[in-house]
């Protein structure tokens, strides 16, 4: 059983900084992504950032040059520091990650419970 466990999020000032964090745990033979999404009430869950196990990242527009996602693979951990932060970055940040459960399984996405990040005005 794989568990995506956050935390870090609260609520800040706009301009203020966050950093999230999660751990992945349970049985598992090798991870390919590990990211963060976000949806914000009303909306559809979009991503906000991702690193393939090579390094690449991907961003979403809105936050690039303000929002880094980084990897400890080995602690199977995913940070995203949050800085210069706007209220339209509110919303509820749900970590994934895209793994194998064994050698011989296929890869498939796995999702936290979410933590909150509010951001004032």
């Amino acid at each position: 059983q794989v568990q995506l466990v956050e935390s870090g999020g609260g609520l800040v000032q706009a301009g203020g900084s966050l950093r999230l964090s999660c751990a992945a745990s349970g049985r598992f033979f090798s991870i390919n992504a590990m990211g963060w999404y976000r949806q914000a009430p009303g909306k559809q869950r979009d991503l906000v950032a991702t690193m393939i196990s090579g390094g690449t990242t991907n961003y979403a527009d809105s936050v690039k040059g303000r929002f880094t996602v980084s990897r400890d693979n080995a602690e199977n951990m995913v940070y995203l520091q949050m800085n210069d932060l706007k209220p339209e970055d509110t919303a509820v940040y749900y970590c994934y990650t895209n793994l194998r459960a064994s050698w011989a399984a296929t890869y498939r996405d796995y999702w936290g419970k979410g933590t909150l990040v509010t951001v004032s005005a």
